[in-house]
């Protein structure tokens, strides 16, 4: 069979030609897709895309039996599966309820294209929560999507003495994964924040080490609370350093502002007092800005609020290191690097000297007067906390703060499940 006259029937809207022509290809459609061994471009896979759009559920179903039969492979079916319309909204479904999570996030990249409310669709997403934290792709925008039709049956979940535990926690997290904090019932909040208050006094400090790419600050411990302030952080709560740095790292929302204009909003976590110091991570975009002018007039303001800040950048994808340090709002000493590296400010009491580095011969080599200590990753631990050296044996004071970059808009709008 010739795919071209095969498509000419199906798309030529005379419906008895038409109807022919999908007893005809039903058929013929496990032939068409051994025969796309070796094809590796998705232009060469459009003629047979075509004529399983036209066919729904049977080719759907044809194209998971050649997926098993590894007659297609992972990135043909993964094309294949994206055709599909309405029709195989419960093939989808019970797709993403697969247990493998490859096959699972095809699932839920078809309901999420189709916008399919269903129960099937529920039943998959609470499934696939339950399952632990990593969840399929596209899952959580498909709690997103049908949040606001999902929140009642999940609620009703929840309660329901009839569902396993298991259930009833993958409905909790599929409610958090849509609609955030703000979807939960009051008792379920409550029980969250008792689990954080028993959690607090027992956790070993541990922070990410800056490998590849980072930003941090560093305030005294004594005078942190001015970091707030400064920074311009509202509607701070107690959270574990697990779920701070979670938070931190994840995704900003958009929300109206109080001129109707949406804005950015993300989360800043303040760390425990570690060994006299509180660390400040958060999104760098909404709290420092400009990557220059912005480290500078952000560690400033900064200490000018806690008496001394510390400022660390790292990107060695970029090739910029940098560390500040500011006492009073005025910067004392910097060390910047994108090539060549540059200090001002007279160097600390701590600091090695380029010049009396062993290996400098002044005959031959060159370097500034203040030229000393290089590198964000040793400063660190020189002038408050090395991240990557946070552990048992760090001296931990307090807890940390989970904050918010704007006011009026709280915790609960972010979506998503955090570590606790």
């Amino acid at each position: 069979m010739k795919i071209e006259s095969l498509l000419e029937d199906l798309e030529s809207g005379d419906a008895a030609r038409a109807e022919a022509a999908v007893e005809q290809a039903g058929g013929a459609v496990p032939t068409l897709l051994r025969g796309l061994a070796g094809v590796r471009r998705t232009a060469d896979l459009q003629p047979v895309m075509r004529v399983l759009a036209r066919l729904g559920s049977p080719a759907f179903d044809a194209v998971l039996a050649a997926w098993d039969r590894q007659e297609v492979t992972d990135w043909q079916a993964g094309r294949l599966l994206g055709v599909f319309d309405e029709r195989c909204a419960d093939r989808y479904a019970a797709l993403a309820a697969d247990p493998d999570h490859g096959r699972s996030s095809h699932g839920f990249q078809g309901l999420v294209r189709l916008r399919a409310d269903s129960e099937a669709g529920l039943r998959a997403l609470v499934e696939s929560h339950a399952r632990g934290r990593l969840v399929p792709y596209r899952a959580a925008d498909y709690a997103r999507l049908l949040h606001e039709s999902f929140r009642p049956r999940l609620r009703s979940l929840r309660r329901d003495p009839a569902a396993s535990p298991r259930t009833r926690r993958g409905a909790m997290a599929a409610l958090l994964a849509g609609g955030g904090a703000d979807a939960l019932d009051d008792r379920d909040r409550a029980a969250i924040e008792r689990l954080i208050r028993v959690k607090l006094p027992h956790e070993t400090p541990r922070l990410p080490s800056p490998t590849l790419s980072g930003w941090w600050m560093a305030v005294p411990g004594a005078t942190y609370e001015g970091v707030f302030e400064a920074l311009g952080l509202h509607d701070r709560r107690p959270v574990t350093i697990s779920a701070g740095l979670h938070a931190a790292e994840g995704r900003e929302i958009r929300v109206p502002g109080p001129d109707g204009a949406d804005r950015t909003v993300g989360r800043a976590f303040v760390t425990p007092e570690l060994d006299g110091w509180r660390l400040v991570f958060g999104p760098f975009d909404l709290l420092v800005g400009d990557p220059w002018d912005g480290m500078i007039e952000t560690v400033e303001r900064v200490s000018d609020h806690c008496g001394q800040a510390q400022f660390f950048f790292l990107d060695d994808a970029g090739g910029s290191d940098v560390w500040i340090v500011a006492e009073n709002g005025r910067v004392i000493r910097q060390y910047a690097a994108e090539g060549d590296p540059e200090w001002e400010g007279d160097p600390l009491p701590w600091e090695t000297l380029a010049v009396d580095d062993p290996d400098f011969d002044p005959e031959y080599d060159e370097a500034p007067p203040n030229a000393g200590t290089t590198g964000a990753r040793s400063a660190c631990g020189y002038l408050s906390v090395d991240p990557g050296e946070v552990g048992p044996d760090t001296g931990v004071r307090g807890h940390g703060w989970l904050a918010v970059t704007a006011p009026g808009v709280g915790h609960g709008a972010f979506p998503g499940t955090l570590p606790v």
